[in-house]
């Protein structure tokens, strides 16, 4: 049976993970409002942004505890930049945590402003991807989830049992390594 793959459209670079699902041959749909979420899919992929404005929207549009009670249940979930500082149980500075399932704490902005943004190289488990960030994040500490890829030092990628979170933006490259990661990770 083929999987399917929710994508929250909130805000943010949904299209781009859309079209690499596509690309794949794997089925997505796009969660935008509360009755979205009854259709059945096997995974969810929360997109790069403005994590306040998303944590905002999943809040104000009543998504925000089922999508969080499917994570904590088991529902595999890849979270990509602003993604990742929603799934992080803390965000360095005090400012208030959002899903908070993933057992991390990140540092958002940590490369500086759009000017800091960059691309580069480096490992994703034990493989070297392309890896572009955009004004992005990373873990300062992993908590109890396994570290999956550093770059410069700082850890721009993880997993916690059915969570995968990346600093960077896998769906603006065109090596689909990580995409595969997430469709292995979730039949298991």
């Amino acid at each position: 049976m083929s999987k399917v793959i929710a994508v929250l459209a909130l805000q943010g670079a949904f299209a781009e993970h859309e079209k690499k699902l596509s690309e794949l041959g794997i089925e997505s749909f796009e969660i935008r409002r509360l009755p979205d979420i009854d259709r059945s899919f096997d995974g969810l992929i929360i997109p790069g942004g403005e994590s306040t404005v998303q944590g905002k929207l999943l809040r104000d549009l009543g998504l925000f505890d089922p999508i969080k009670k499917r994570i904590e249940g088991g529902l595999p979930v890849f979270g990509t930049c602003a993604g990742m500082i929603l799934l992080a149980q803390s965000i360095e500075g005090g400012e208030q945590s959002h899903l908070a399932t993933m057992p991390v704490t990140v540092k958002r902005n940590a490369y500086g402003r759009q000017l800091g943004s960059f691309f580069t190289r480096d490992n994703f488990n034990g493989r070297e991807i392309p890896m572009s960030f955009i004004r992005a994040p990373y873990i300062s500490d992993i908590g109890s989830a396994e570290i999956l890829a550093e770059t410069g030092g700082k850890i721009v990628a993880a997993r916690y049992e059915n969570q995968l979170v990346t600093a960077f933006h896998p769906e603006l490259c065109d090596d689909m390594y990580v995409y595969e990661y997430f469709l292995t990770m979730m039949g298991e």
